[in-house]
């Protein structure tokens, strides 16, 4: 497990790097707040199972070092119940410790609460649980059988309910990530549109290789029987409610868990001239809006392109994808797709029986 970027100092609502050369802003306008702050939430939640793992309390455990700096503080542990592990946290802003540093107010832009879901640890006490659910998603590409998403929705939820869905950030890293996706888009269906945060998300699915070898023959067969759209049609109002939630993906290429997010709908399925060239990949037909970025200069091997310690560092360079990613289009297709109206009654003539 990485240590804590001990070299960064947090003084307030701005990060600042030794010697004042770079600082985050808690702003909209900077494009790194967000996938710092979240990915150093993230890792606090492998550390508070790695704390409970080592029994480590007080000021000998390692979690609190990354959210304290920020002024949040823990206000719920994920904890499966059948095996006593953390599989996730929920954090909320701590007026207290703003107020104890003369911060009198959340600064703008910053949530009010952040839920952050781990991903696998392979250690002997959570191992078991863990693998059940990457099992869970390499057959099935859901998570929503899990006990661990039944929680996961549940304190998301809460939080929304508490703070409204424009304050609430949820974020996961690997197998997390797969988690706060579909949290993320149960909520999405109910109208509450979370900010998103998905790190290294899982992408390799035996249900998403049947699908794309059905996807495959299903785009031969409308091409052979294309017929031009009909004109005037206006876009469903799930269309449009798939555009309001715009989750945000970070992957590398390096990592073959989740490389497939960069495999786009165009036919030579390459990054190509799309890499560079910031956009919402968003379809004006419907296809799911989301904002892709891929590591350009990274780590290259495996262990390293999956890992999370990437996504705090300074030297990554991102590139936004402008292309539709299949894969996630897909796994959203059902916020903008509507459902099968139900079958009307027959009107009866009269002098039927």
């Amino acid at each position: 497990m990485a240590a804590p970027p001990s070299d960064v100092t947090v003084f307030g609502a701005q990060i600042f790097a030794p010697g004042g050369t770079r600082r985050i802003d808690f702003s909209k306008k900077d494009p790194n707040y967000k996938r710092v702050v979240i990915a150093c939430f993230i890792q606090a939640a492998y550390l508070l199972e790695i704390d409970r793992q080592e029994k480590r309390t007080g000021d000998g455990a390692l979690a609190p070092k990354w959210w304290k700096p920020f002024k949040y503080k823990l206000a719920q542990a994920l904890v499966d119940e059948r095996d006593g592990s953390i599989y996730g946290a929920l954090f909320e802003w701590d007026l207290a410790a703003a107020i104890s540093e003369l911060i009198v107010a959340r600064p703008g832009g910053a949530p009010r609460a952040v839920l952050a879901l781990r991903g696998t640890l392979l250690t002997s006490p959570t191992i078991r649980r863990d693998l059940e659910d990457d099992l869970r998603f390499l057959g099935w590409e859901s998570l929503r059988g899990s006990t661990r998403y039944g929680g996961a929705l549940a304190a998301l939820k809460s939080a929304v309910e508490k703070h409204g869905d424009g304050n609430v950030w949820v974020g996961g890293h690997s197998l997390g990530a797969g988690f706060a996706l579909q949290v993320g888009k149960a909520l999405a269906k109910q109208g509450a549109f979370v900010e998103c945060h998905l790190f290294n998300p899982p992408s390799i699915s035996l249900t998403a290789a049947v699908r794309n070898i059905g996807d495959t023959a299903a785009m031969v067969w409308r091409r052979i029987t294309s017929a031009p759209p009909v004109s005037g049609d206006a876009p469903s109002p799930s269309a449009e409610l798939s555009r309001s939630w715009v989750p945000h993906l970070y992957v590398n290429q390096s990592d073959y868990i989740c490389c497939l997010y960069t495999k786009f709908s165009r036919s030579n399925g390459d990054l190509g001239d799309d890499l560079g060239r910031t956009i919402i990949a968003e379809d004006p037909g419907g296809s799911a809006a989301t904002r892709l970025f891929v590591a350009s200069k990274g780590p290259k091997r495996f262990l390293e392109a999956h890992g999370l310690q990437q996504w705090w560092s300074d030297d990554i360079e991102l590139q936004q994808a402008l292309d539709h990613s299949r894969l996630i289009n897909r796994q959203l297709r059902s916020l903008y797709t509507l459902p099968q109206p139900p079958p009307q009654p027959t009107p009866q003539t009269p002098g039927s029986i």
